[in-house]
């Protein structure tokens, strides 16, 4: 598997990736908004995207947002038919590689523990096994389900002697 930095070419993998979770986030295939901000990503340099030379079409994307000492992650999703198989692993791991610096604080939106995607999806378990600790609730999602803000610390990087 590679993970990579999306080109605009890749909107279509996005928009495959989006069609699959849009019955826990609400719509984005259609929506001019998500377009925008995969492009704007894409151009900004703040999109990646997994892929497999033995897999067609895109295992899963991530677009992040970054205003040092904190970083967003906007949208994380992986293929339906490849979750649970290390592809959002991959792909956080290449982005606080590439984008992130400490000190600092990665924030990510998720399920609130009411939303039938915090099981279903994986992402609240996804988050805490990767060291992100649950934080304050915030606004619904589009379709109207709870949402939860969870924080990983980024400490100050170590100094090479």
């Amino acid at each position: 598997m590679t993970i990579r930095p999306a080109r605009e070419a890749d909107l279509a993998g996005f928009l495959t990736l989006a069609s699959q979770v849009e019955h826990w986030f609400g719509p984005m295939v259609a929506e001019p908004g998500f377009h925008r901000a995969v492009d704007d990503h894409i151009r900004d340099g703040a999109a990646l995207i997994a892929e497999s030379a033995t897999a067609p079409g895109i295992l899963g994307g991530l677009l992040l947002g970054a205003a040092p000492p904190a970083y967003h992650v906007h949208w994380l999703v992986t293929s339906e038919h490849c979750r649970g198989a290390g592809v959002g692993r991959l792909l956080m791991a290449e982005a606080l590689r590439r984008y992130v610096t400490g000190p600092g604080t990665v924030e990510v939106v998720t399920f609130g523990p009411d939303h039938p995607g915090a099981v279903d999806s994986g992402a609240r378990v996804f988050y805490e096994k990767l060291g992100f600790e649950p934080g304050e609730p915030t606004d619904p999602g589009p379709e109207g389900g709870s949402r939860q803000i969870y924080r990983l610390p980024v400490p100050l990087p170590v100094r090479q002697v």
